[in-house]
């Protein structure tokens, strides 16, 4: 099982603060399970952001980072300051 969580505005927009996704052996990185997210429809696009952030087990990660089961991941948009 792969446990999802969604900050800020993605939560927000997507209706959803988590869900658990079956664990599924093609789904190998996060960029993955972004894309398996996406093609939910219209709805799951905020995700398509080219600046998202993410985090595996609650360390700031890339998309490319490595996933396995049992994992937490969480994805939220970029954080902006000034």
């Amino acid at each position: 099982m792969i446990n999802l969580q969604f900050f800020a505005r993605y939560r927000e927009q997507l209706d959803c603060e988590a869900e658990q996704l079956p664990w599924d052996a093609s789904l190998q990185t996060l960029a993955d399970v972004r894309q398996h997210l996406l093609a939910r429809g219209e709805q799951w696009q905020v995700l398509a952001e080219p600046r998202i952030m993410c985090a595996r087990n609650q360390e700031l990660c890339s998309l490319e980072a490595l996933i396995a089961d049992g994992d937490e991941l969480a994805f939220f948009p970029p954080v902006t300051g000034g």
